[in-house]
């Protein structure tokens, strides 16, 4: 459901004249969501999960845009060795660029629900802040 609210919101951002769009998630498994609207190329141009859920290996396979991966040290949600491998079934898909990058030191939300107070997390939720702008520019 959440997929194609947002195809319909990505379709009246095209009809208004906007001519790119990229998708990332904020929230805890929206990462699902951006997902799903990577399998449509006529949607989005780019995807960027920053706080992944249960994404399975197959659902990365269906990409069909460059998609990125943003993930935490220290999540039971979405572990670093599920990154990796999506990672790695990502890097197969020649056909379309990719980049998977895992924080170190951080958990599951870091880039939006930190203690502005910790150095080490306040600078992993800056760099992830980069390096989302930085994928969408590319």
């Amino acid at each position: 459901k959440g997929c194609e609210d947002a195809k319909a919101v990505v379709e009246s951002l095209k009809s208004k004249g906007v001519s790119a769009v990229g998708a990332a998630d904020k929230y805890r498994d929206s990462g699902m969501v951006v997902s799903k609207l990577a399998k449509y190329e006529s949607s989005i141009g780019a995807a960027l999960i920053l706080h992944p859920g249960p994404i399975t290996v197959d659902e990365i396979n269906e990409a069909k845009v460059p998609t990125a991966i943003l993930a935490a040290e220290h999540d039971h949600i979405f572990p670093p060795d599920q990154a990796k491998q999506l990672g790695d079934a990502l890097s197969a898909k020649s056909e379309i660029e990719s980049f998977v990058k895992i924080f170190p030191g951080v958990q599951h939300g870091w880039t939006v629900r930190y203690n502005v107070e910790d150095e080490l997390a306040v600078k992993a939720a800056e760099e992830s802040h980069s390096d989302m702008l930085n994928w969408f520019i590319k």
